[in-house]
């Protein structure tokens, strides 16, 4: 079997917290020798393939296997009838079954899984079993699912969460109003590698599952109750992962192969295709938003009310705390005294939507900014002194009665990003016009604009979640040297989490050679590699470990004053010992549980409540080139400022930066999963289009490091906020350039055009 671990080992330089050491994955990454989940190999390895329902909603008559089973080469074909376990799984609502049961409620919905000695071979198979559907109208529309008249996806109903925000005077009155409407489009992660994994039955009964995820325990729990098997006889190992940003969090093929493993009795890999990957993982929400915001005639708010619908596609997934996110989120980083607010997270027979980069708050942030615009139009302001009129302090309160703890720079973001230089004017060149290299325009129709968004995300999870990491660390003598080993369950998905848990260690205990072993589920629980939240809490939880094993070393050599540093216990007068000394006769092992400040649920009637951990902000300017004749749009600047607490890696934050404010450009002119009748149109990257090195303009990266008081070492989730103001910082720039309303993302040609 081939290299399945992402151990990694970094020695040899002094790199702990605030430098930005080489990644020990990225080489490899580059030159095409890094080993993910998709090139897992084993003896005797089966291949499986998974049948999928045509339909977005249908009655199950009749499902005939004869022609698979008769196929040479094919060594199982299981169903839904074949679950040895529970039938359904789930992250928050286990709602969704494992194989199709009675019914499909969206189409792309495993109805069957094939394992065979060839690819070919189980994708052929696959295709000879006869479904017999009654097909039923689909419920397609999340307003139109809230109606109680409507077919109702589940039995219990379509609604699946309601929250209100209640927050001073419903009645609040103000001289000056706006009022808009907003939709946003249905995104994909669009990550690079497709979900794949290999699933290897073990002589205990159990299996071995290594697979690509973000979360290994949320994984367990659901497969073991799938499977019918105590979480110990099933063990999830991290195989390399091409990217997550929220798709992975989400089981897939993950309960298939290890049925088809345990059937057979012989390994199984699965590995989607570029097309099933689109119907095999959730989506961003797609959102429906009503807005009306009321100010003084100095700018300063006085109320805003909201209506935000969230479409939730078939199965549950995570759209209750994402609705969650929305609304506790949905006013933006503005101190607002009265907010009357319901967002709803809905069914329906669309393509099932859950986590992805910015959750929630990205879809009340292009409604909240658009309006902030639209309100200093109609007053007369300047975009960012509006904003800045507004902006929240420490002390403010958020709509759910939360005091902001800690740094908020939020008009210290927005004025950095004013203040940086605008780029000079297009050179006649025209790969720097709208069009490109396509010379489709020649500048007569090109008019530029600059436009402004900021953003709030929270960041861990939240409303009363048991939110924790574990970390077992080990101090040793390797080759006459100390070392240590870093042990957790915290997934690497290409944030560069490994290098951080290294520089850690390596800072906290003084010792140069750091192995950071592969993650699997022989250690605790790290939780989600989401919700910006793994630096923050399983970096919390190596600190503490090593810290618990620092204080073993200090108790050893009875001089609690002393540091470790350089692989020595120093104190004040010099060097008091030698670690490998200290440990010759005994390694150090700790293991540590480590949580944060605690959440608590919002109250259902009001939503009021200490919902969050930490508050996250970031600035976007964008400056773009649009030809108004023909729809085109170049972007042609980013300018953004964030703060992040403390940079442990400064490099990765700028880029995990960069990284957010594509995709939020992307959500802004071109990234739809275009779902019609409930079936996605263009699953595949040729039509699904995401920003290239062509799309994606200069950038100008402020880095503030305000250091949150609460937090490890200060630090301040990174990852999300950047997708969130990148979008309609974009869209404000474009609506400068055109003088179009501009109320939907992506923005297409043909809104600029009126075609």
């Amino acid at each position: 079997m081939s290299a399945m671990g992402t151990t990694a080992t970094e020695q040899g330089s002094r790199a702990g917290i605030g430098a930005s050491p080489v990644r020990p994955d990225g080489t490899l990454k580059v030159t095409g020798e890094f080993a993910f989940s998709s090139d897992l190999w084993a003896d005797r390895m089966l291949w499986g393939a998974t049948l999928r329902s045509p339909h977005p909603r249908a009655r199950i008559v009749r499902v005939d296997l004869t022609g698979a089973v008769a196929t040479t080469g094919v060594h199982a074909v299981l169903t839904a009838d074949d679950v040895p376990g529970h039938k359904r799984y789930g992250l928050e609502h286990r709602d969704q079954p494992v194989l199709a049961m009675g019914q499909v409620r969206y189409a792309g919905e495993p109805v069957a899984i094939v394992a065979a000695d060839h690819p070919e071979t189980a994708r052929r198979a696959a295709a000879r079993i006869v479904v017999e559907y009654e097909v039923l109208p689909p419920v397609v529309d999340g307003e139109i699912a809230l109606d109680p008249a409507t077919d109702r996806v589940h039995e219990a109903g379509n609604l699946l969460r309601h929250v209100p925000i209640r927050k001073g005077d419903p009645d609040a009155t103000a001289p000056v109003v706006v009022t808009g409407e907003y939709e946003v489009g249905m995104q994909d992660q669009a990550f690079l590698g497709p979900e794949s994994g290999l699933a290897i039955p073990a002589e205990d009964g159990g299996v071995d599952l290594f697979v690509a995820t973000q979360w290994l325990h949320g994984d367990l729990g659901q497969v073991a109750d799938c499977l019918g098997l105590p979480p110990d006889k099933v063990r999830l190992s991290l195989a390399g992962v091409g990217g997550a940003f929220g798709g992975r969090e989400d089981v897939s093929m993950q309960v298939h192969a290890c049925m088809l493993a345990l059937h057979t009795g012989r390994p199984v890999k699965m590995v989607y295709s570029r097309e099933e990957s689109f119907f095999g993982h959730v989506h961003r929400h797609p959102a429906k938003l009503a807005y009306e915001h009321g100010a003084d005639e100095d700018g300063k708010l006085v109320y805003v009310k909201a209506r935000i619908v969230l479409d939730g596609g078939a199965y549950a997934s995570t759209s209750m705390a994402v609705v969650a996110n929305a609304t506790t989120l949905g006013v933006g980083p503005y101190r607002v005294p009265n907010v009357t607010m319901d967002g709803y997270a809905v069914y329906t027979n669309n393509p099932p939507c859950g986590a992805m980069r910015g959750f929630g708050a990205v879809q009340a942030c292009f409604a909240y900014e658009s309006q902030m615009d639209k309100l200093a139009e109609r007053l007369g302001l300047d975009p960012v002194e509006l904003r800045v009129r507004n902006a929240l302090e420490p002390g403010d309160t958020m709509p759910t009665g939360q005091v902001v703890e800690g740094p908020a720079p939020v008009a210290e973001l927005l004025r950095r990003v004013r203040a940086e230089p605008l780029p000079a004017g297009a050179s006649g060149d025209p790969r720097e016009l709208p069009g490109g290299v396509a010379n489709t325009t020649h500048g007569e129709g090109v008019r530029r604009g600059v436009g402004y968004g900021i953003g709030i995300k929270n960041v861990g999870f939240s409303e009363g979640f048991d939110d924790y990491s574990t970390a077992r660390v080990r101090l040793e003598v390797v080759g006459g040297e100390p070392a240590v080993v870093v042990h957790t369950a915290a997934a690497e998905v290409g944030q560069g989490l490994v290098t951080v848990q290294a520089q850690i260690a390596r800072t906290e205990l003084g010792v140069e050679q750091v192995t950071v072993a592969t993650a699997d589920t022989s250690v605790g629980s790290a939780g989600s590699s989401s919700a910006s939240r793994q630096t923050y809490v399983t970096g919390g939880a190596v600190r503490a470990a090593c810290a618990a094993v620092r204080d073993e070393v200090l108790r050893r050599v009875g001089r609690t004053d002393a540091s470790l540093e350089g692989g020595k216990v120093v104190a004040a007068e010099g060097v008091v010992a030698d670690l490998a000394d200290v440990l010759a006769d005994e390694p150090i092992e700790r293991t540590v549980e480590w949580r944060h400040r605690p959440t608590f649920p919002i109250d259902p009637a009001t939503g009021q409540g200490d919902a969050h951990v930490q508050y996250a902000f970031a600035a976007h300017r964008a400056v773009v080139d649009v030809d108004v004749e023909l729809g085109l749009v170049r972007v042609v600047e980013i300018a953004t400022a964030q703060d992040v607490g403390r940079a442990l890696h400064p490099q990765s934050v700028r880029g995990q930066i960069a990284g957010g404010t594509a995709q939020g450009l992307g959500l802004a002119v071109m990234e739809e999963i275009q779902v019609v009748g409930g079936k996605i149109r263009n699953p595949s990257f040729t039509d699904y289009l995401i920003p290239t090195i062509l799309d994606v303009p200069p950038m100008r990266i402020d880095v503030l490091e305000l250091g949150d008081p609460s937090a490890p070492y200060g630090l301040r989730g990174v990852g999300e906020p950047p997708t969130i103001s990148s979008t309609p910082a974009v869209v404000a720039a474009i609506r400068a350039a055109t003088g179009l309303p501009l109320k939907r993302v992506p923005v297409r040609p043909e809104h600029l055009t009126g075609t």
